[in-house]
């Protein structure tokens, strides 16, 4: 496994004796104690007990009524965007076109020496223009300086005209829109790789530096860094790599989206997989659907993989022992999917197919039919609850984009999790932010009340889920043996939160036996993270407390 995880010769081997909370663990619901031992919880269980390992440890944590719970995984991420995203030009909290220009503007006027400004976060579809800013008017914010400008999915971008100047060809590849609209396809992906290779290395490392310490601060204990040639480079994805290993804070998991398994390999990574486009996305009218969008007439979106050669990449990656896996968004890129992992396991066999845990990104419009392919393959549902939170409802942007009837088939939670497929839950930052939390209520509270999921089941997804995602099923929650990922959260009462309100009352009864969990209703106050700890070490405190 291609990991940060720290040698057992560099973490903390104090043993600490933490008492006096509440510990989240399957081996004894009613724990309020923990022991670690050598990066692993060595023991969970009752206060009384905790009086015999006093005396035996080498540090005693009074935890003063706090809740320990197995640390997040946050299986979606592109972090060095993430930390660009939270030191520099932001535009998600833009509610009109012209507060984005002025956001703009103050930017470049206060990074006059950045060779290039990077921004990211604008939903034209959210602002009462409803239009993205122009070219033109982006050369005058800016001075006639580089900046690229994504919108908050990241596949289409907005472009000064210096940077254009910097991509030789442009105007001739696929994607490309002179004036008004954003660029996408390939033309997108010439203007990001040109962006990121005029960004420093000490610019980067910082960002990277940025996003790993917020991680951190919200309780998330392991990234699972989506990286690729269509995406970022390279150097950014080893560095990030190199980083996680030499600077204490959450590990890192690499997945490398390029169709040469050998290259993937050879840059550390678990798999050639993550974003390895099957298509776009629904904002940018890119997802690849069987029928034709409700807002553009005529028009499908786009595919960028067929079943053949989607086949021919799970039979490499599964020969050379790595997963694989695919963005796929539309209906039509999702089953292009299942018939290429469906193919692959004609040739190998399904046994080897679902050995290998390959897992598909996204993957928002399923059918009946394409979910029980997914628990037939054994592929893992890598998906992003916060996308329904932001975009999903009467008046959301799927609506817009499908017509209410199909938007409201969209991430199908509990469907996938009655047929057995296994999800595991993240962000996709910086497309929404890192916040565990947030997302487990996400699906807890779902737009579509027939999608949602119990909050235990949605926080299984964040924790176990994560390290599920990557082959492990030893670690994911606090019982004797698994690694001492962790997180100490101020909390209000725990209660067992399901969609059924007579479950959920039958579940807060102690005989019930059932680990409890925050309240995450709606307007209800998220935990806030006092402590996280990745192998035994810890890589966050919260000051003053």
């Amino acid at each position: 496994m291609s990991e940060s995880m720290p040698p057992a010769s560099s973490g903390d081997h104090r043993t600490v004796l933490l008492r006096g909370g509440e510990v989240h663990s399957p081996a004894d619901p009613f724990a309020t104690a923990m022991v670690v031992e050598r990066g692993h919880v060595a023991w969970v269980g009752s206060e009384g007990a905790a009086d015999a390992f006093a005396s035996g440890v080498d540090e005693v944590v009074d935890l003063e009524g706090a809740l320990v719970t197995p640390a997040f995984v946050d299986a979606h991420v592109h972090t060095t965007a993430t930390g660009f995203a939270l030191t520099g030009l932001d535009l998600s909290s833009a509610a009109s076109l012209a507060e984005a220009a002025e956001l703009i503007r103050a930017h470049a006027a206060a990074r006059p020496e950045d060779r290039i400004l990077i921004g990211h976060g604008w939903d034209a579809s959210r602002w009462p223009e409803r239009r993205p800013l122009t070219r033109a008017e982006l050369d005058e914010l800016t001075g006639g300086r580089p900046l690229y400008l994504t919108r908050i999915d990241v596949h289409s971008a907005v472009v000064t005209t210096a940077l254009l100047d910097l991509v030789p060809g442009i105007r001739d590849l696929d994607g490309f829109h002179d004036g008004q609209r954003p660029l996408t396809g390939d033309a997108h992906h010439a203007v990001r790789a040109a962006a990121f290779a005029a960004v420093s290395p000490l610019q980067r490392t910082e960002a990277q530096r940025a996003a790993r310490l917020r991680a951190a601060s919200l309780g998330i204990g392991t990234l699972h860094e989506c990286g690729g040639p269509q995406i970022s480079s390279e150097d950014d994805f080893t560095g990030l790599l190199d980083l996680a290993r030499e600077e204490a804070g959450p590990r890192v998991v690499g997945y490398w989206a390029d169709l040469d398994v050998e290259r993937a390999r050879a840059l550390g990574a678990l798999g050639a997989a993550g974003d390895l486009f099957a298509d776009g996305s629904l904002g940018s009218h890119t997802a690849c659907l069987h029928e034709p969008y409700a807002d553009h007439a005529g028009h499908s979106g786009s595919a960028h993989l067929d079943a053949a050669t989607i086949a021919l990449h799970v039979v490499a990656c599964t020969e050379a022992g790595l997963q694989a896996g695919f963005h796929a968004i539309g209906d039509a890129a999702v089953t292009a999917v299942v018939e290429g992992v469906r193919a692959a396991a004609e040739k190998l066999g399904l046994a080897r197919i679902r050995a290998a845990r390959h897992r598909v990104e996204h993957v928002e419009m399923l059918t009946p039919e394409t979910i029980a392919a997914f628990a037939e393959l054994g592929l893992t549902a890598s998906v992003q609850p916060a996308f329904d939170a932001l975009w999903g409802g009467e008046e959301g942007m799927y609506a817009d984009r499908l017509g209410a009837e199909r938007a409201r088939t969209l991430n199908p939670y509990a469907a996938l999790l009655r047929a057995g497929v296994p999800l595991a839950f993240g962000s996709d930052s910086p497309v929404t932010p890192l916040d565990p939390w947030g997302t487990v209520r996400a699906a807890a509270f779902h737009r579509t009340p027939e999608h949602r999921i119990s909050a235990r089941a949605a926080f299984t997804a964040h924790t176990r889920g994560g390290w599920r995602a990557v082959g492990r099923d030893d670690a994911g929650t606090l019982v004797p043996g698994a690694p001492a990922d962790y997180a100490v959260w101020r909390t209000e009462e725990l209660v067992v939160q399901a969609p059924d309100d007579r479950v959920a009352r039958w579940s807060t009864d102690p005989r019930s036996g059932t680990p409890g969990l925050p309240d995450l209703s709606p307007g209800a106050e998220l935990p806030v993270c006092l402590r996280t700890v990745v192998y035994g070490q810890t890589v966050f405190v919260r000051p003053n407390e």
